[in-house]
């Protein structure tokens, strides 16, 4: 079966999360993907805990499907193997700070002349340019300036963070990728690469569509935890059960909200879906007064086959035994040569006719060295003399 992006190579010069996060869905959909390494630390996120047999499994989780090659990029001789392989790429992946590819003689300017077709893509906090630029920071950093950590928390409570990296993969990684697609699109018209310069910050608030826009229109800043969809409404909000678990509800329609009522035995406060904030706090109150009579067991069979728009919450040990989750493959079966029999997060993109996978388990540091200098030209003798 041929895949989507195999006749497409990709250094990938990034660590951690949102770059290996971007090339993870470039190298699940067939491109050959090589994580150029140190050859002493490589990607830190291989020696990151809990360690299972040595491996850290959020690192084979994120770099599989790729090859390793291990060069100094601060050596005469490590500069000279990467440009050889900058010659036969497409893309480059790299999320070091402004300049310093640049200082290391390897920037985007250096690097189109010897491949004009190169599309160079560049992870960063804050973006190539502005008074930000060279600042340090990290996820809960991007979302603090984009405004998305004021919103998240209960009324009158706290800002809290997020339980995932929305900035690393929602405003880095993913932005990366789709900038990186589109620039192949564009250079199948040109013949030319280009630069892509992804901010965390950008993306992160590129993703507020649902509070900003309003906030522009309107120059009231919302309070925390009172926006529609962040705790403001009875009919959006997440329920405690007897049991101590709790039930999401998402009635926002009309329709969902009438028979979430009706099915509580609640319909005096169906006219009241839209009602003012103070409203829909005490709706939260009997709401909850309600859902707390019961197990989570119990109002999930109770809701069962109701469009009511409401949802168990789960722990992991039932979201990967949820059949839904079992059906889509969310949760794949692997062989790992060391490791035996292991679970990974399967491909979320779902391609009628040429759908990614899983091929190989993510590289030792430095495994395939030998493999790619051969593919550059080198002799078995030259590759014993480089000794990378």
């Amino acid at each position: 079966m041929t895949l989507p992006l195999e006749n497409v190579r990709v250094l990938d010069l990034s660590r951690l999360l949102p770059g290996p996060f971007c090339t993870l869905t470039l190298a699940d959909f067939g491109a050959d993907v090589i994580k150029v390494e140190d050859p002493k630390v490589g990607d830190y996120a291989r020696w990151y805990e809990p360690q299972v047999k040595g491996q850290n499994q959020m690192f084979l989780s994120l770099n599989r499907n790729k090859r390793s090659v291990t060069l100094d990029l601060k050596s005469e001789k490590g500069k000279e193997l990467f440009i050889q392989l900058v010659e036969t790429s497409d893309i480059l992946v790299e999320s070091f700070r402004p300049g310093v590819m640049d200082r290391l003689g390897l920037g985007y300017e250096t690097l189109k002349d010897i491949n004009p077709k190169i599309i160079y893509c560049a992870i960063t906090g804050y973006g190539q340019t502005g008074p930000y630029a060279q600042y340090p920071g990290h996820d809960l950093n991007y979302l603090s300036y984009a405004g998305l950590i004021d919103q998240q928390g209960e009324q009158k409570g706290k800002p809290i963070s997020a339980a995932v990296q929305i900035a690393d993969i929602g405003g880095g990684a993913q932005m990366a990728t789709n900038g990186i697609l589109l620039a192949l699109l564009e250079r199948n018209n040109s013949g030319k690469g280009q630069f892509v310069d992804i901010s965390m910050l950008d993306g992160s608030i590129s993703w507020l569509q649902t509070l900003l826009p309003d906030y522009l229109a309107s120059k009231h800043v919302p309070e925390r935890g009172a926006s529609p969809l962040n705790g403001g409404k009875a009919c959006y909000e997440i329920y405690e059960t007897r049991d101590h678990r709790y039930l999401s509800v998402g009635a926002l329609e009309p329709k969902f909200w009438v028979e979430f009522c009706k099915t509580i035995n609640k319909d005096d406060i169906i006219p009241l879906l839209d009602a003012p904030l103070e409203q829909q706090n005490k709706m939260k109150i009997e709401i909850q007064a309600i859902i707390q009579q019961k197990t989570l067991k119990e109002w999930t069979e109770i809701f069962d086959g109701v469009d009511a728009c409401v949802a168990p919450v789960l722990n992991f040990d039932e979201v990967i035994e949820n059949p839904q989750v079992v059906h889509r493959q969310l949760i794949k079966d692997i062989y790992d040569s060391n490791l035996g029999e292991i679970q990974q997060i399967g491909v979320p993109i779902k391609l009628s006719e040429t759908p990614g996978e899983i091929r190989f388990q993510a590289p030792k540091l430095g495994e395939h060295n030998n493999e790619i200098l051969a593919e550059l030209g080198y002799s078995s003798d030259e590759i014993r003399q480089l000794n990378i």
